[in-house]
């Protein structure tokens, strides 16, 4: 009788299970293979030993974190106006406006200049590439209060910044 392989009695035993299960027909593979190693990393980093049922508490994990991609790409689904042909523009037949939109866009990269750069991060992760605050406070290693601070912080000097462009 063959001995097994001292990775199969751990947690490594549950990788290869959990990568099949999630990139099995799933359209978000790549994705799926990326929740599996944030999993394992976030169980390492953490107490091993305090998780009782590594398994479960591995396809929770990345189950989770499959969803909140899911959530993340859903909200992000925008199309540049470099891409639309020029008769699919928007239009507001108002001869100024692109004028008024070019500049708030110069006024908006400048304010946003101004801040420090973790609330930058948070404003432009969260508003822009449509990450939570959560998601965020994991990426930068903050606290949610920390994050949530940041885009206060932000929110408040581009209102402040911006009130010049705000239409009558």
């Amino acid at each position: 009788m063959s001995r097994p392989r001292p990775f199969d009695k751990g947690w490594l035993a549950h990788y290869r299970e959990l990568i099949g299960t999630w990139a099995r027909g799933n359209p978000l593979a790549h994705d799926a293979s990326d929740a599996a190693q944030d999993s394992m990393a976030h169980l390492l980093a953490n107490d091993p030993a305090a998780v009782l049922d590594r398994k479960a508490y591995l396809f929770r994990c990345a189950r989770n974190r499959l969803v909140s991609e899911i959530r993340r790409q859903a909200r992000g689904n925008f199309l540049s106006l470099d891409t639309l042909a020029e008769e699919e523009h928007p239009s507001t037949g108002d001869p100024e406006a692109t004028l008024r939109a070019d500049q708030l866009a110069r006024a908006l990269k400048a304010a946003l200049a101004e801040l420090p750069l973790k609330s930058q991060q948070v404003f432009l992760w969260n508003k822009i590439e449509g990450y939570t605050q959560e998601e965020i406070a994991q990426r930068l290693g903050l606290t949610s209060s920390m994050v949530e601070k940041h885009m206060k912080r932000a929110l408040n000097h581009l209102r402040d910044r911006l009130q010049q462009h705000a239409s009558p």
